[in-house]
């Protein structure tokens, strides 16, 4: 039996190679499409859900969270591991953090010996995911609990993340921004980008096609490591796929990428900023890692 088990939801977009390599319990968030309950990545995937989303008459939207899902993979965790780290994404974003907790609460009277702490991500997405597969390599390595969590908020700390959207219409529907706001995205075929750091979200570039907010996001990539440094990457898209290999190239051929991979963007997230997305997440290694 291991040290330690990580647990994380949907929402941290680890593709499922590496759920399967570093046996990481993963629980799905509810989606509600037209009146009816998807679990995300089990009843729907990603690019099933956003080829609805297209069509959708009514806006899909998210279930409240309940503690249950997150009590079953602790349940499943601890039959393979002495303690257990789960992260969620930021409470400003959703209930997850909240039913985790919960639901820790609720094992303390079935795992007795089984100890569990709940971290709340200053990520989202990809960049959450980064983190969970940096914890769950340190748990492969077997190190203790307190340990893994240093290593999580260490590399917490460091993730960056930026996206652009492809339209504003999700947005308007989902009442984030006004109407107004789409008719000049409209008008002008602006592709904002956005950074999500440290549980804020703004909006940091308005370039006018994708080619161009592609080329930013490597800009703002330069500036925020430094030149050789090995980078740990994870690229993101919402039914995207193309545009994402492209800038996934881009990003291999400019830096020195430990390891690069692709993923779907979370429907959680995407239900309002809707298909089209393309977004990377990263952090740098720190020096003698």
């Amino acid at each position: 039996m291991k040290k330690v088990a990580i647990v994380t939801d949907t929402t941290a977009c680890v593709p499922h190679e590496q759920v399967a390599r570093y046996d990481i319990e993963v629980v799905p968030v509810q989606l509600i499409i037209e009146d009816k309950p998807y679990r995300d990545g089990i009843d729907i995937s990603p690019t099933e859900f956003y080829n609805l989303l297209r069509k959708a008459k009514k806006m899909p939207t998210t279930s409240s969270s309940s503690p249950d899902p997150y009590l079953a993979a602790y349940r499943n965790a601890s039959r393979k591991a002495q303690s257990i780290l789960c992260l969620t994404e930021p409470s400003k974003f959703s209930a997850m953090s909240d039913s985790a907790r919960v639901a820790m609460e609720m094992a303390r009277k079935s795992l007795h010996n089984v100890a569990i702490d709940v971290i709340e991500c200053t990520t989202a997405a990809a960049g959450q995911g980064l983190v969970t597969l940096a914890a769950a390599k340190a748990a492969a390595l077997d190190k203790p609990l307190e340990e893994v969590k240093d290593i999580a908020k260490s590399i917490m700390s460091r993730i960056n993340l930026y996206a652009t959207l492809d339209t504003l219409t999700y947005l308007v529907k989902s009442g984030r921004v006004p109407q107004a706001a789409a008719l000049v995205n409209s008008i002008l075929s602006i592709k904002p980008i956005f950074t999500l750091n440290h549980s804020d979200a703004h909006t940091v570039a308005l370039p006018r096609t994708m080619k161009s907010a592609m080329k930013r996001m490597i800009k703002l990539m330069e500036s925020a490591v430094v030149r050789g440094q090995p980078l740990h990457v994870a690229v993101m898209h919402a039914d995207a796929l193309g545009e994402a290999i492209t800038l996934r190239d881009r990003i291999t051929s400019q830096f020195d990428c430990r390891e690069i991979f692709l993923t779907e963007f979370t429907p959680v997230m995407g239900v309002h900023t809707g298909p089209g997305l393309i977004g990377v997440a990263f952090y740098g290694e720190e020096p003698g890692a």
